[in-house]
């Protein structure tokens, strides 16, 4: 029951808080906090505008009023008091002035006549010409008292105070007006963010869209690439490069299962064929022992075959497993020709090998000697009885250059940029007596990729083939 009461409320939470809504609302929190700092600086230079002014006022006052006083034998006399009894101080209505004369021990010496019968209030002398906030008749005043001094002894002060009526009104009324503007401007900027960010993360939609329609059978679909070369710009693209790579490596894959399937069942049939036509009838001993001699050949090519498959899953992309060890390339070349001597003797074959110097590079000795013994099987494999292996070292440019060069049957010039493809033998498909499983340079490249070794081919059809290795 728990469940079903939950589900929604999580449902519409979730909703709630889509991407396009976390976007708006951590647009509205930061925006909140400036704005809210704003309205504090500005309520804070009215209100200190609003007092400097009535401070301003006051002292205004204050000059004025001491021009109208004499001081003789400690008392306070006013000049022409009767004149300033009938001036404007005796109105109690828009910000009304209060002014008030006192003696040294507060009795009360003349006054406006808008105070009537109230009295300023007079604090102690350690606020003397400090302006201070009280209250006159149950309402806020501001005021300052002046002492009035008389040969450097204090005869009375001057208090004058002025009404805080309108300037309170006004800072209240600002407050006010900010905190009721504050909720709504924050509600307007989130429609207006989340309008914003809604067209802004549009191409998510687009990448969400075209995801879902992709699958290991439909990996053709590809994002739109958005107008504005933003971040969303680049998402997209890099997207649809990684669709790219994918769409390849399964296409790739795909043949790959279909070329070694064949390679595999071809030699399987093979033997089958040979076996089911030796138990048809009796045969001699001679023809028993020549096919199952045929038949071991086609499972030892089966056999090369699997190795070669295995070698390639093996160091599919497998850097973390290459070591980085110096190796003498001299006697990395030497050991595969010697392993392959008696293959090189049965045809014939003159191998060359100049060596000025001992030549070390860093590599993979294991790897590097799969490399060097699959070019040097083609090599053998393609060159015809009595024929030349050559292989060099040298320093090319700051860099180690190994080249193994044959006088075979050569390669098209159309052909090259297919040699390293998978189960491809180029011209070899014309010499059915050439075994192969095209798999050799496949493996070389791989291995090479992950060795950054540079591998480049140069042949010409009937005339040979030459490998050039550049070590980094």
């Amino acid at each position: 029951m728990s469940n079903r009461i939950l589900n929604p409320f999580t449902a519409k939470i979730m909703f709630s808080f889509s991407f396009r809504n976390r976007i708006a609302f951590n647009y509205i929190i930061s925006t909140a906090l400036l704005i809210f700092v704003v309205f504090i600086v500005i309520h804070h230079i009215v209100e200190i505008t609003v007092y400097n002014s009535i401070n301003a006022d006051i002292k205004t006052e204050v000059e004025k009023h001491f021009k109208e006083i004499s001081v003789k034998d400690g008392r306070i006399n006013l000049t022409h008091k009767d004149e300033w009894k009938e001036r404007e101080h005796n109105t109690f209505d828009v910000n009304p002035v209060f002014v008030e004369f006192v003696d040294s021990k507060g009795k009360l010496i003349d006054k406006s006549p808008n105070l009537k019968d109230k009295s300023l209030y007079l604090t102690v002398k350690e606020h003397d010409n400090e302006f201070f906030d009280t209250q006159l008749d149950g309402k806020i005043i501001r005021q300052i008292q002046v002492p009035v001094y008389d040969n450097n002894k204090k005869a009375g002060y001057l208090i004058v105070a002025m009404s805080l009526e309108d300037a309170v009104m006004v800072i209240n009324s600002q407050r006010e007006i900010l905190l009721i503007a504050f909720p709504l401007i924050l509600l307007v900027l989130f429609f207006i963010a989340r309008i914003i960010a809604g067209r802004s993360i549009k191409p998510v939609s687009t990448i969400i869209k075209t995801s879902s329609e992709i699958t290991k059978d439909n990996l053709s679909s590809r994002i739109a690439l958005p107008k504005n070369k933003d971040e969303l710009y680049q998402l997209s693209k890099n997207i649809n490069e990684l669709l790219d790579r994918i769409e390849s490596a399964v296409e790739r894959e795909k043949q790959f299962t279909s070329d070694a399937s064949h390679e595999l069942r071809t030699p399987l049939a093979v033997i089958k064929g040979t076996l089911e036509v030796l138990i048809r009838k009796p045969r001699s001993q001679e023809e028993y022992l020549e096919k199952i001699n045929y038949c071991v050949s086609e499972v030892d090519r089966l056999n090369n075959l699997v190795d070669e498959l295995l070698l390639l899953a093996r160091f599919e992309n497998q850097k973390q497993y290459v070591k980085n060890e110096e190796v003498l390339l001299n006697s990395t070349i030497l050991d595969v020709t010697t392993r392959f001597a008696p293959k090189f003797q049965n045809k014939n074959i003159t191998v060359k090998t100049d060596f000025h110097k001992e030549y070390y590079v860093k590599t993979d000795n294991y790897l590097l000697s799969i490399i060097i013994g699959n070019i040097i099987s083609n090599a053998l494999k393609y060159t015809p009885q009595n024929g030349n292996v050559t292989i060099s070292i040298a320093n090319e440019n700051g860099k180690t250059v190994c080249k193994i060069a044959d006088n075979g049957i050569g390669i098209k010039k159309e052909d090259l940029n297919a040699i390293f493809d998978q189960f491809y033998r180029s011209e070899a498909s014309a010499h059915s007596e050439i075994k192969g499983t095209g798999l050799g340079l496949s493996i070389v490249r791989k291995l090479c990729l992950l060795l950054s070794i540079q591998i480049n081919i140069n042949s010409t059809l009937n005339e040979g083939t030459e490998v050039i290795l550049i070590f980094p």
